[in-house]
């Protein structure tokens, strides 16, 4: 089975399911702190360590909502094995898809990393529209 973890841009709308299985879960992520509003990580995405240390300055809110999408997903994981369903796709959406939508796919990602029988794809849907100043170096520091 293959779960498709993607990050979007609400601006930009929810992205399609090509599997034609209607798309899965949704997961609005503006309620979360918006690292958009410090200047300093502006440059950054969801993938860098400057945002996922402003996460971390935010346990009370961010773990709870990771735990409470993991376990609607691995619940619905299990219930398609059981099914003989193939693809399941989980969306992280945030206001412009490179902070916070992002940090969550990828959290959510290494988090059902090594379920049996399951491959774990991610997909970053507003990559293109990004802006970024970081050198090389600076760039997915956390993953």
């Amino acid at each position: 089975m293959k779960v498709t973890i993607l990050s979007f841009s609400f601006k930009r709308g929810i992205p399609d399911d090509p599997t034609g299985n209607g798309g899965g879960f949704v997961f609005d992520c503006r309620a979360m702190p918006n690292p958009f509003w410090d200047e300093s990580l502006r440059g950054y995405t969801g993938r860098d360590k400057p945002v996922a240390d402003f996460f971390a300055r935010f346990p009370e809110t961010v773990e709870p909502f990771l735990e409470a999408t993991e376990t609607l997903v691995r619940q619905s994981i299990e219930q398609y094995k059981r099914d003989g369903r193939d693809h399941l796709q989980v969306a992280f959406g945030c206001t412009g898809g490179q902070h916070r939508s992002v940090y969550f796919a990828e959290r959510m990602a290494e988090r059902l990393a090594g379920i049996d029988g399951v491959e774990i794809e991610v997909s970053h849907t507003a990559k293109q529209y990004w802006t970024t100043n970081h050198a090389k170096e600076n760039r997915d520091i956390i993953f």
